[in-house]
């Protein structure tokens, strides 16, 4: 790869240097190459990629017709692909949702901001996908076509996304911006903070009062107190997954990023480890979790319509929340006594690692 020239490249010289490393995976060429994985993709349209919309309204009901496909969302540290048929839409003003038994979305619309339908010839076969990005580049979710996808439904959502500009090339303008800064919580914040916490009578409040008091979630983690959240060992998300296997308990497991969180619900089986990954390869459900990316693990109570809900909630060394496990819980239901009884059990840490302490 040239060592002289630097971003930014034109699609032509992108290209160029691609088919001098096809060994690479695509996410790694373009970090090696120093732009996002959009730029990347951009690079090819009028050929084998065209520039769509992320217009909600089309891009999901459409998706509704076109039956069975491989939803996928990641983050650094987390892969999460879910395979099965686009159900029901609800499409609202910051969030909108995707119901179903398989696909399970939770969509932040302003955060998507290109698009990009894909084909890549394999052989004798022709890959095809849908990819989106957020202002830096980097990919909020992509869905791919199965073989039992119906093609003629799959076309026509490109074509009403397809936008007019299909020029190559991608000129990003914003920035990346940093991770959300850590502060230790104060004495006051901290009485603050137990009291809100204990009033608590939804899960789904829990951002909002993380707002209202300027807290990291770590640093509320760190001060609640242990009846509320205590540290677990950094391995405790793969003791997690083999105890569930093992007991044919159903899980709850969320990855996301900024623009979209994918849910899994149900049992996991065949769990697998492969260098740093930590792998789920069910038929229906696909997870890769990079254990080495992984700094903290906390299990979490949280107050709910009725007694309280547990997740194991696991943070790279930046504080980013890379995964959260829950058990499968009914509305109307108390939280499974075989789901607490999994979390209390998983090692802990005697001691959290303060942020002072990290310093």
């Amino acid at each position: 790869m040239s060592e002289t020239k630097k971003p930014p490249y034109t699609a032509e010289e992108i290209r160029d240097l691609r088919s001098e490393h096809l060994n690479l995976r695509e996410r790694d060429f373009a970090r090696t190459l120093g732009i996002s994985e959009a730029e990347f993709i951009a690079a090819y349209v009028g050929e084998n990629v065209r520039r769509i919309k992320t217009d909600f309204s089309i891009i999901f009901p459409g998706l509704q017709s076109v039956g069975e496909v491989m939803a996928l969302t990641r983050n650094e540290s987390a892969v999460h692909e879910k395979i099965g048929v686009f159900e029901k839409f609800i499409n609202g003003k910051r969030a909108s949702l995707m119901l179903g038994e398989n696909i399970d979305l939770r969509m932040f619309g302003l955060v998507w901001a290109h698009g990009y339908a894909v084909e890549k010839t394999d052989g004798e076969s022709i890959r095809r996908s849908l990819q989106f990005f957020d202002a830096n580049g980097d990919a909020v979710f992509k869905v791919h076509t199965r073989p039992q996808t119906d093609l003629d439904a799959w076309n026509a959502v490109v074509d009403a996304l397809a936008v007019e500009d299909q020029s190559p090339g991608l000129q990003m303008n914003s920035e990346k911006t940093d991770s959300e800064p850590r502060t230790s919580a104060s004495p006051e914040v901290s009485s603050a903070l137990k009291e809100r916490w204990e009033g608590l009578t939804d899960p789904h409040q829990f951002h909002g009062m993380l707002k209202d008091l300027d807290l990291h979630r770590l640093s509320a983690f760190e001060a609640v107190g242990k009846q509320w959240a205590w540290q677990l060992d950094k391995n405790a998300a793969v003791s997690l997954l083999r105890i569930a296997a093992g007991d044919d308990l159903p899980i709850m497991c969320f990855v996301g990023n900024k623009g979209c969180i994918q849910i899994h619900s149900g049992p996991v089986t065949n769990i697998m480890e492969k260098g740093p990954w930590i792998n789920v390869l069910d038929p229906s459900f696909h997870l890769h979790l990079r254990m080495d990316h992984i700094a903290d693990v906390w299990a979490v109570r949280k107050p709910a319509d009725i007694e309280h809900v547990t997740s194991v909630e696991a943070y790279d060394k930046d504080g980013n929340l890379i995964i959260q496990f829950f058990g499968v819980r009914k509305e109307g239901k108390a939280e499974r006594q075989d789901w607490r009884e999994l979390v209390e059990k998983l090692p802990q840490i005697s001691a959290p690692s303060l942020l002072g302490a990290a310093e």
